[in-house]
Order: C-alpha cells, then structure tokens, then sequence
C-alpha cells in the first residue's frame, strides 16, 4: 500500500485547533512557538482559544491551518520516529495546504512557510474591495456543467459588460466552487436550477479566491517567492494547478504565483496520486474535509485524518 499525505485549505480552522497536540507534546509546542516567532504574533493563542471571527480572518487562518498540519507531522516524526521521505510516496494540499505540503516535505522552512501565508493571506484580503466579490458552492454539479453556467452568468445581461465569474476548485463528488465579481455569481446561483444543478449556496467568504480577480495577490506573492528560498521537496507534490507531480524549485514558485488565480483540481490531484499507486490516505490538520471529500473521489482507497493526540496514537499503531 502506497500513503499519500494531504493537507486541508481554509474552512477546516476553528478555535481549539492544535491544543490538545500542544498539550500533550512537546514537539508540537515547538512548531506553534516557531510560527508565533515568526509572525511577532501569538497566533498560537489565537488557535488554541478563539474568537472565530478573528482566527477565520484569511491572514490568520492560512498560517494557522499551516500551523498544526506540521505540529502533527512533527509529533510523527519525533514520538513515532515516522520518516516521510521514505514512507510517503506523494503530498498535495487544497489551495493553502499546497504550502503545507511542501513544508511536510521540506520545500519551505516552517517560518519561511508562515510569513509566505500571512502576506498570501493579505494580499488576497486587498485583491478586491469588500463586497464586490463572492464565491458559490454548487452542489450536484460537474465541472463541465459549472464551466457553462459560469460562461453564461459572466455577462451583465443589462450592459453586456462581461465580469470575472470563473471555477475556483473543482473538489469532486459533485462538489465546485464557483468565484467571481458579485453580481456574476449571483446570476450563476440564480440560473443554476435551470441548468440542472441540484443546488446553488453562497459561501461566507471575505473575498473572490481562485479567480482572475486575484491578479493583485499573484503579482505580490511573485515578488515574495522570488526573495524565498525554495528546496527541491524530498517527496513530489501533487500541484493544484496541474494534477502533476512537482519538484523542481523554479516549477514551484511558478506553479504558486498561478494558483492564486487558478482552479483548484482537487478531483484531478486525487485521481493522479491514485493512478501513481496511492491506496492509504492520510489528512494531517484540522478537520476532516479532504477525508470525506476522499470518500467520493477514491472509493477504493482508505483515507484517515490526524489531529488530535488520539489520532496520532492510532496512525502510529496502524503503520
């Protein structure tokens, strides 16, 4: 059996994340000290006791869920004596998890990792002024089914102006979130009944992610991965952008800067890592969204998430 580890995105984050991992050891401690150290924030504080609506701020949620994906690989790595470059065939993360997967596997120092997400985080706040974005969760729906719905909605049927409203992750299991300029997504909830979508919800986020309205985000996150050092990863990454496997450095930085506008492939990245020979998945991190999400896209497969000091005990047992 070949394990692939994944790394969940934004959404997974609540208050109480990595507490009891810190608790109970002193490797995970040391990570949460680091990412503090390196943000001149007690963002520790703000995971382990809230309030929500400050830690779901973007800035703070990406290096937090960052944040305890690598706490629990530390504790695997110093309680279980688990070695990833020889266990783990491939690593991929959904969206922000791409760069916890590439501290997993050593591409990024973990401060280097933290201040990467918090600018990736603000930039991504500053893309486009408040209100004017949104983001659509359709339910029921394939991609090539999205993909038309958003073609059609992306024209002002008043003006005929044509505005941003574009697939931001393609998750599977009849799961794709759409992103855009308001109004367009607005349109596309609207018309996604006639066009055969089983459902249309509005996500409650702070900004359009995934889309060409995050042009402004990919120019600074250019800058900032030109200035960071990049190590070839010691296990390949499953890119969002291409559902392949990465592990040049400069094809890194590359893939990066384009991920803030591209789709997110997550159906494609798991039908990859399964093709490459994975059957064993297992989540490190908060939640347990990829893990369900596992359940539609790689039936066949086992999937598993570690977060918790239970979690670790019982992964360590299974191996």
């Amino acid at each position: 059996m070949a394990l692939a580890f994944v790394f969940p995105g934004q959404g997974s984050q609540a208050p109480g994340m990595g507490r009891d991992l810190a608790a109970a050891f002193p490797a995970a401690r040391e990570v949460f000290e680091e990412v503090d150290e390196a943000l001149k924030q007690k963002l520790s504080k703000l995971m382990f006791e809230g309030p929500a609506e400050e830690l779901t701020l973007t800035a703070n949620a990406q290096p937090a869920l960052m944040a305890h994906s690598i706490a629990v690989l530390r504790v695997l790595e110093q309680e279980g004596g688990f070695d990833l470059a020889s266990r783990v065939a491939l690593v991929a993360g959904h969206s922000l998890g791409e760069y916890s997967a590439l501290t997993a596997a050593r591409a990024f120092d973990l401060s280097t990792a933290a201040r990467l997400l918090r600018l990736r985080g603000e930039a991504m706040q500053k893309a486009t002024p408040p209100g004017t974005g949104a983001m659509a969760a359709l339910l029921g729906a394939e991609l090539d089914q999205a993909q038309s719905l958003c073609a059609a909605a992306a024209t002002d049927p008043e003006t005929g102006k044509a505005e941003v409203v574009e697939v931001a992750n393609d998750n599977g299991g009849g799961q794709v979130v759409i992103s855009g300029a308001k109004a367009a997504v607005d349109r596309a909830v609207a018309a996604a009944p006639a066009a055969g979508i089983k459902r249309a919800l509005p996500l409650p986020v702070s900004a359009p992610f995934h889309c060409a309205l995050m042009a402004p985000a990919a120019d600074a996150m250019g800058e900032a991965l030109e200035r960071a050092t990049v190590n070839a990863p010691v296990v390949p990454v499953v890119a969002n952008v291409t559902a392949a496997k990465a592990t040049d450095p400069a094809e890194i930085r590359d893939l990066l800067v384009r991920q803030v506008t591209a789709t997110v492939r997550w159906r494609e990245c798991i039908a990859a890592m399964a093709a490459m020979g994975c059957d064993r998945f297992a989540e490190l991190g908060a939640g347990k969204v990829l893990t369900g999400l596992m359940k539609r896209n790689a039936p066949e497969a086992t999937a598993l998430a570690i977060g918790t000091p239970a979690d670790v005990e019982a992964f360590l047992k299974s191996l």
